[in-house]
């Protein structure tokens, strides 16, 4: 019982450290939009995220139907989704839970470029994108 007792513990504090990890990976990502946007232009007030739960949510129109973020990852970026045409499972978006959306900065950035062209049809701006981080980083 001991062994199992201690099995558990250790498997918790490992859990805890991944999701704190991942939460600071998100949060150096969305540090580095904030400083690109700053550069961009100088009269950034840094990140919202209530801003970003706006991009999130936000519909438009794309070849006739309305789409959103929202639109595959659901309302609650905690849970996971499905894409809207194939219906392919997607992970949570959140990071506290999905310890590994934001472990891959290149993949990060990769999904970035796809899924803003898909959605508004251009690439996200560096503030679109660390309020969108700072909102999902907010999300529990």
């Amino acid at each position: 019982m001991r062994n199992i007792t201690l099995g558990l513990i250790a498997a918790l504090a490992f859990a805890s450290v991944t999701a704190q990890a991942d939460q600071a990976s998100a949060q150096k990502l969305a540090d580095k939009y904030a400083v690109i946007a700053k550069n961009i232009d100088k009269t950034s007030a840094g990140l919202s995220a209530d801003d970003g739960k706006a991009f999130f949510n936000r519909e438009l129109t794309i070849r006739g139907k309305q789409v959103a973020c929202a639109s595959c990852h659901t309302t609650n970026p905690a849970q996971a989704g499905k894409h809207a045409v194939t219906g392919k499972a997607i992970q949570p978006l959140a990071p506290s839970a999905n310890a590994k959306r934001f472990s891959n900065l290149d993949k990060v950035e990769k999904n970035f470029e796809k899924h803003c062209l898909d959605i508004i049809g251009r690439d996200c701006t560096a503030q679109e994108k660390g309020n969108f981080i700072a909102y999902l980083l907010t999300v529990k």
